[in-house]
């Protein structure tokens, strides 16, 4: 009896070891493709917050600069400011999806995400490497911003010291890259006018992916995708192009406009896709990047000569 029960765990092993070898065969094309590439992720959202998660997405990161990647991660830590604005007994409020940011509010914010939520992500990194290096966008003036007006109802809104990038300088960014390092960007930046400025890390992101060059853009957030008639139905978007994402812009919810916007931005501005995808989903940067299927929501060129929509 015993002998029978070793062939029969044997044939299991054995299944289970060809289930892997065919989930990495699966994955060659991808990891030919993808080879050298620069990818650019925008970290936040519930994937931050959650213990699990964080770990598997540090796994996830290092497991792409094994495989050959260059990635690069700008974070967010809206949850993390909120908890700190509320300790220093300061509001948080938001106009058209921004932070409204006073000069108290932004000594917080920057605090919060330099000195705390930048070390975590690159400490949790590390664990599996000497690779993170955590910068801010006033690094080596990465990130260039001039003060940002919310759009109200049409009218422009002044939300405080929220910026809008204007120049971006990734020497120090490619020579990290170079290096086999993975860039930890706070999403900070300076103003030729010398204030410091709170820049939205979807923003950032695009930005510093069209800078780059990157050959993809991926957000991570906490909803599946771009919902084809939210809240009338869960259906999400598999795909769409820049044409059919700004004729969509209008009607998306607030939280949702500065995530595509980012997309449309980077994609028109020359990174051949650009994705949101669900950071609740456990490894969700790698089922994107190394399967046929990928989750979430793709934006891609329209294609040449396509009418505008």
């Amino acid at each position: 009896m015993s002998s029978l029960v070793s062939g029969a765990q044997l044939r299991k092993d054995r299944a289970g070891v060809l289930s892997k070898a065919e989930v990495l065969i699966k994955a060659l094309p991808w990891l030919e493709r993808f080879h050298g590439a620069t990818v650019v992720i925008k970290y936040g959202g519930h994937a931050m917050s959650d213990e699990a998660l964080r770990h598997s997405f540090a796994e996830d990161v290092v497991f792409l600069r094994y495989a050959g990647l260059k990635p690069v991660i700008v974070h967010g830590g809206g949850p993390q400011i909120n908890a700190a604005l509320a300790r220093a007994g300061i509001e948080s409020t938001f106009t058209a999806g921004l932070r409204v940011t006073t000069p108290e509010a932004m000594e917080v914010v920057r605090m919060v995400l330099v000195g705390q939520v930048g070390r975590d992500v690159v400490g949790l990194v590390n664990r599996h490497g000497a690779f993170a290096v955590g910068m801010s966008g006033e690094d080596a003036n990465l990130f260039t911003a001039e003060r940002k007006r919310a759009v109200v109802d049409g009218a422009p809104v002044d939300i405080g010291q929220v910026g809008e990038i204007v120049e971006v300088q990734v020497g120090a960014v490619r020579a990290l890259l170079d290096d086999g390092r993975i860039p930890v960007v706070s999403s900070i930046a300076r103003g030729d006018d010398g204030e410091v400025y709170n820049v939205n890390a979807d923003t950032a992101a695009a930005a510093l992916a069209v800078a780059l060059d990157a050959s993809k853009l991926v957000v991570l957030t906490d909803v599946e995708g771009l919902y084809a008639d939210w809240p009338e139905s869960d259906d999400v978007i598999d795909a769409l192009t820049t044409d059919e994402l700004a004729a969509l812009l209008p009607g998306l919810t607030a939280g949702m406009v500065p995530k595509m916007e980012a997309c449309l931005h980077a994609v028109r501005g020359g990174v051949p896709q650009a994705h949101v995808l669900d950071g609740r989903v456990p490894h969700s940067l790698l089922l994107e990047i190394f399967t046929d299927e990928g989750i979430g929501t793709m934006v891609s060129p329209a294609p040449p000569g396509a009418p505008l929509s």
